[in-house]
């Protein structure tokens, strides 16, 4: 069963990239996967100024560090996220 981890990158300047350059970006990541393929998937990114906010699902942290090394992207934090709460949690 995959866990949800949210990995915090480090990368100097990534929320200047263009378009094009974060589609380079995701092809590298894209092609890090297939190679992991089915122990790591990644659900989507949050691009800031010097970091990106990674969703990933994986069986397990050193998944995601292997992704980290094949793609070139470092993994600076991993945390484990094994709850998740929205506005719909609330009771109304």
């Amino acid at each position: 069963m995959l866990k949800r981890f949210i990995i915090e990158r480090a990368i100097k300047n990534i929320g200047t990239m263009t378009p094009p350059e974060l589609t380079g970006a995701a092809e590298i990541s894209n092609s890090a996967l297939a190679k992991l393929a089915p122990k790591v998937q990644w659900e989507h990114s949050y691009v800031a100024k010097d970091k990106t906010f990674c969703v990933y699902l994986a069986e397990d942290e050193s998944a995601i560090r292997e992704h980290a090394r094949l793609s070139g992207f470092p993994a600076t934090t991993i945390t484990e996220v094994p709850t998740m709460i929205d506005p719909t949690t609330a009771r109304a």
